[in-house]
């Protein structure tokens, strides 16, 4: 059967507040109501109408329907999950205005229950899972290469005891463990939303990402660091300081580098079972000719040692 969009049906977000949605519900039902709109189509529209306020002015209901039709969308055909059952009672009133005949799609759901009357679903109610959710958090790069531990507070939306929708804070100690890469998720089961008849909680992803690093950036498990030299040591090779993210290194630069040149500190990136490496690019920083003798320095450097960078461009 064909899955019915009740928020598109009442014209409002799927983020709307009851005042909204009941005064959707009444312009829309005052407008098609078939003793004011003669229409043909006026009663089949009222019709819907009614079944979309039924369904969405009660947070039972709502909260299910958010649930049960987050993986449809209008069009497809709609297929309840196999653990549609088990011990989950609604309650709600109605609009006398409204004729009690519903959709297929909405007897699938609720078990064709009337307005204004309790009911139980028809195949005993609903029983599932609750919704897996998402959230993102920001860390250090080094708190990928030690691991570490981060807390986080997420508003959490659920059905209290009297069948209201409200929203509560929910704080995690969320571990962060060594190597986690920038895009990977962290799982924590069922800390996500709140399960239907007795269903367990869904499960929380938090995706990590990285703060930007006045040092390093990465690479998957890799780190790179643009690494500064001057033209001697470029020139004549040297072994230079290197800062890593476990600490500084010595690293030897061989004679005749040139700047973009990409040097490996094997297994220095971040840590696994294989663990990454960090790169190093030289960058040779040329010193200014700002006194006498550095600009004779650079004369005599260029009438011993005259060359054309430029003659693999022809010219």
């Amino acid at each position: 059967m064909e899955y019915k969009d009740y928020y598109k049906t009442l014209g409002v977000e799927r983020d709307a507040g009851q005042d909204e949605i009941k005064r959707a519900y009444r312009k829309l039902a005052r407008k098609f109501h078939p003793d004011v709109n003669k229409d043909a189509d006026a009663e089949k529209y009222f019709k819907e109408i009614g079944e979309a306020y039924e369904v969405l002015k009660d947070p039972e209901k709502r909260t299910a329907y958010d649930h049960i039709g987050s993986s449809w969308q209008e069009g497809q055909e709609f297929r309840p999950p196999p653990d549609w059952n088990a011990g989950f009672e609604f309650r709600g009133g109605g609009f006398s205005d409204a004729s009690g005949n519903y959709s297929d799609f909405f007897e699938e759901l609720f078990g064709g229950a009337g307005m204004g009357r309790s009911f139980h679903g028809r195949r005993g109610g609903i029983r599932a899972k609750g919704e897996d959710h998402h959230a993102k958090i920001m860390i250090n790069l080094e708190d990928s290469f030690t691991g570490s531990v981060q807390i986080i507070t997420l508003q959490l939306t659920e059905v209290d005891e009297t069948g209201r929708i409200v929203v509560r804070p929910h704080t995690l100690n969320v571990r962060i463990p060594k190597g986690i890469m920038e895009g990977q998720s962290i799982r924590l089961a069922q800390q996500g939303g709140q399960g239907f008849g007795g269903g367990p909680r869904g499960d929380l992803y938090i995706e990590v990402a990285f703060h930007p690093h006045r040092l390093f950036r990465t690479d998957k498990k890799d780190i790179y660091l643009e690494l500064p030299i001057t033209p001697w040591e470029a020139a004549l090779g040297a072994t230079v300081p290197v800062p890593t993210l476990g600490g500084r290194v010595e690293m030897k630069i061989p004679a005749g580098s040139q700047s973009g040149q990409k040097l490996r500190l094997k297994n220095k990136g971040l840590p696994g079972t294989t663990a990454g490496d960090q790169f190093v690019v030289l960058k040779v920083v040329v010193p200014r000719a700002d006194s006498e003798a550095a600009k004779e320095i650079y004369e005599k450097m260029a009438a011993v040692m005259p060359m054309n960078p430029r003659s693999a461009l022809g010219v």
